[in-house]
């Protein structure tokens, strides 16, 4: 079993910067392949960025390409989401997830999840 805390949310402004952390506990972490959500006011939760167990394969929502970066530390059991120019529709609560299936986009594909963060970017 995975526990998983994110943490790094908060308010910036348009065109500034955040990273996101997502700190998991448990030996088996370095096993999953992990993903980043989120969900806004009203909207259904949706794939951010994921990223295998080795960290060697990374994969994007068209809305993040360019401007999101994920990456892991299996030393530190730790996933990490930078965040680049940032937009008023990237305001959301920011979620990690893990999950056994590489190249996951579904949510319901995601066995653990993390309590969320939340990302204000203001115009």
């Amino acid at each position: 079993q995975v526990q998983l805390v994110e943490s790094g949310g908060g308010l910036v402004q348009a065109g500034g910067s955040l990273r996101l952390s997502c700190a998991a506990s448990g030996r088996t972490f370095s096993s999953y392949n992990m993903g980043w959500f989120r969900q806004a006011p009203g909207k259904e939760r949706e794939f951010v960025a994921g990223i295998s167990w080795s960290g060697a394969s990374a994969y994007y929502a068209d809305s993040v390409k360019g401007r999101f970066s994920i990456s892991r530390d299996n030393a530190k059991n730790t996933v990490y989401l930078p965040m680049n120019s940032l937009k008023p529709e990237d305001t959301a609560v920011y979620y990690c997830a893990a999950s056994s299936h590489i190249w996951a986009t579904s949510r319901t594909l995601y066995d653990y999840w993390g309590q969320g963060t939340q990302v204000t970017v203001s115009s």
